[in-house]
């Protein structure tokens, strides 16, 4: 289920006091409304004690358009993560699921055969990969539980390919034009837009590996240090390892704390014998001075010696016009956007969702990343959803202001059902069984028949209460599509405001309720019911 919106600590207390706003009616008020009854098994998940305060709501909606269960769905919910169904909806239309991210690097001064008297100018373009997820057939590839989430959920793992795959690729097209020397400074022009205090975590014009630093540990023997590998190698970050084996069975946990800056990276911690290696990341705190020190090693990699310090501030007083005027001497150009948001919706990449608030300001001609959202505006009512049924101020659905109502979930999917795109948004989905934030869930078709076929987006936003000592859930949600058979898919949103946890398993199983609650929705619309 895990669609996780925000960061465990950083929202703590908001997400409490959202819990406040949101959970006034009990399960009853799920069999309200315009259809049938949800039937016995979902009513029974809806009873559990854990929803005692809890307020549902539920829409399924056929593909003639017809409502078929519905409970509160014209009210406000809490969204978490679901959400990004309208940020990456509203980019994917307004830059084009084709659009590919070109990031170019001039070279500004005068050229004496292999020397450039002058500099290097990297020019960012808000690509959310760089390279560093893309696969041997141009696909952006991912892991079901993302290692931007290996801080606060257990299991997250890397993908294979190198993050530093595309600064490295514009280092080898440089010295391909002929340069060999730079007897000026290397710079990282990220003038494109500005981010918003809204949206956290805050997009920045150059991203490598997601702004974090990937600290894997594998266990050894007990009593022994454990064995720590880390990426991308950048100067001057370093990182130190005082985590210890312990005996087979024994307490895994470990915290990672870092300087002010960030270079310097500690964890501590214990990890058993024979555990699975674990994952854990820290924040690239500049990411421009992190570009920019990356690519000058890159350049030396390839064969080009940058005369300035390789680290340091980036020396963006060096950008005095806008645009920078040079020659092209390297570009490294980005899969399509449909295969971003594959990844964003996916594994609920919460970086690459806010950044799309940020292309969508760019290619209205704004600068400031708030301006992004009159572009989503008129998107959302392009699609036919009253923008009254939407509130946001980020891109993936964490922020305290976020609702939005089952209705305008439903039909934001419909509008999809009718773009020559629908195939691909609804497979760059979470698949329920198969892949992404739904993996887990319904593994074997032959005792769930619902496997791979919920086609949905998950949302989770909780925090710590302290009066309680547990974890308040302020939602869980799920919306996407149900196979009805025979060509025919149903939109339904299902979501709950207002329930606790004593941990995050108890969180985890309040997504398996809300996943269990779409396979049953699905079972009885291709009429696999048992």
């Amino acid at each position: 289920m895990r669609g996780f919106s925000f960061r465990w600590r950083a929202w703590a207390g908001v997400a409490v006091a959202a819990v406040t706003v949101a959970a006034s009616a009990g399960p009853a008020a799920a069999g309200k409304g315009d259809g049938p009854g949800v039937g016995a098994g979902i009513a029974a998940i809806m009873k559990k004690h854990r929803y005692a305060h809890a307020r549902w709501g539920l829409l399924e909606v056929d593909e003639k358009g017809r409502t078929l269960r519905s409970g509160n769905a014209g009210e406000f919910f809490i969204p978490g993560s679901a959400a990004k169904l309208f940020s990456v909806s509203g980019t994917w239309r307004t830059i084009g699921g084709g659009h590919r991210f070109t990031t170019p690097v001039l070279a500004a001064g005068h050229r004496h055969g292999a020397e450039l008297d002058g500099r290097l100018v990297l020019v960012a373009q808000g690509d959310l990969s760089l390279g560093g997820r893309t696969g041997p057939r141009g696909t952006l590839e991912y892991t079901d539980i993302d290692h931007t989430y290996a801080n606060d959920v257990p299991g997250a793992t890397l993908t294979p390919q190198n993050p530093l795959a595309g600064i490295d690729e514009l280092a080898r097209q440089v010295r391909r034009s002929g340069i060999t020397g730079v007897r000026g400074d290397v710079v990282v022009d990220s003038r494109l837009f500005t981010s918003s205090p809204g949206l956290d975590p805050a997009p920045t014009p150059l991203i490598v590996n997601d702004n974090v630093i990937d600290l894997l540990t594998t266990a050894t023997s007990a009593g022994r240090p454990a064995r720590l590998t880390w990426r991308p190698h950048v100067a001057p970050y370093r990182v130190e390892s005082h985590v210890r084996t312990v005996r087979r069975g024994g307490t895994t946990d470990i915290d990672v704390t870092a300087s002010p800056d960030g270079t310097s990276i500690t964890l501590t911690g214990t990890i058993a014998a024979g555990a699975k290696p674990v994952l854990r990341v820290s924040q690239v705190r500049d990411p421009d001075a992190f570009g920019r020190t990356a690519l000058i090693e890159a350049l030396g990699r390839a064969g080009v010696t940058v005369h300035a310090p390789a680290t340091g501030p980036n020396p963006s007083g060096l950008l005095r016009e806008q645009p920078v005027r040079g020659q092209r001497v390297a570009a490294y150009v980005s899969p399509p956007y449909a295969e971003y948001a594959k990844v964003i919706l996916k594994v609920s990449h919460n970086l690459g969702a806010n950044l799309g608030i940020c292309l969508m300001a760019v290619h209205a001609g704004g600068h400031r990343c708030d301006d992004g959202f009159g572009p989503l505006t008129a998107f959302v009512r392009k699609a036919g959803v009253d923008p009254r049924q939407v509130q946001l101020l980020d891109g993936r659905g964490g922020n305290p202001v976020d609702r939005i109502t089952p209705a305008a979930f439903s039909r934001l999917l419909r509008y999809w059902e009718r773009t020559p795109e629908a195939a691909r948004f609804r497979r760059a989905l979470p698949v329920l069984g198969v892949d992404g934030s739904l993996a887990g869930s319904c593994t074997r078709a032959a005792s769930c028949p619902a496997h791979g076929k919920v086609f949905a987006k998950p949302g989770t936003v909780a925090g710590y209460d302290a009066v309680n000592d547990r974890l308040a859930v302020g939602a869980q949600t799920l919306a996407g599509y149900l196979d009805a058979g025979h060509g025919r898919r149903h939109t339904f949103f299902i979501g709950v405001n207002g329930a606790s946890a004593p941990g995050i398993e108890g969180v985890l199983a309040i997504g398996e309720d809300l996943n269990r609650i779409a396979a049953l929705l699905q079972e009885r619309a291709a009429g696999t019911a048992r």
